[in-house]
């Protein structure tokens, strides 16, 4: 019977040892568990990190890229416009060597005709240079009704009869438009 006891205070120590064994584990597994868990919310977080980084990192990307487009831009816009009058400049440097040229052949001419013809041909170049860039002279607006968009009144006088009253009497100075814009409204003289 000792035997048997000693065989069923073992088996019972065997058992208690089983189950501590057990709950031991279960406890190890359970951490193991939780370590596990809080690696994979670490590894969450540090790919939430990794993307925000990497976010932030295009962001700033993008925002030098714009900075530099705007900054180039702003250059260019610049250099445009100290340089935007150059091609006409350039045209009319002939036109400057010509009335140069004819001052100096005026001051010994002696036939007055050959200086107004001189003068002619320079206005008339420099009239199809400035064509050539886009301009051009408003016609002739005598007779006609006045008109904002075209003209500007210097000044109103009595209309000479009935049917020129709110029409254009004189024209005082010519209008120009350069590329189909009025640049130049043509000053006027209207009837009252």
């Amino acid at each position: 019977m000792e035997t048997n006891k000693e065989e069923k205070e073992n088996a019972q120590e065997q058992a208690t040892k089983n189950e501590t064994q057990e709950t031991t584990e279960s406890n190890e597994n359970s951490s193991e568990q939780t370590s596990q868990e809080n690696k994979k919310e670490l590894t969450k977080e540090e790919q939430l990190e990794i993307e925000l980084q990497e976010a932030k990192d295009k962001y700033l990307r993008l925002y030098s890229d714009f900075e530099n487009f705007r900054k180039r831009t702003q250059k260019e816009k610049l250099d445009l416009f100290k340089t935007a009058g150059e091609e006409i400049i350039t045209a009319l440097l002939p036109v400057i060597d010509d009335f140069e040229r004819a001052s100096k052949a005026m001051q010994d001419a002696k036939d007055i005709d050959s200086v107004k013809d001189g003068m002619k041909l320079i206005h008339e170049k420099m009239l199809s240079i400035l064509k050539q860039k886009g301009l051009e002279a408003t016609p002739s607006q005598i007779g006609e009704p006045f008109n904002v968009e075209l003209h500007d009144a210097i000044t109103q006088v009595p209309a000479p009869s009935k049917n020129e009253v709110g029409k254009v009497i004189d024209e005082v100075e010519r209008g120009y438009s350069l590329n189909g814009k009025v640049i130049r409204y043509t000053k006027v003289v209207v009837g009252q």
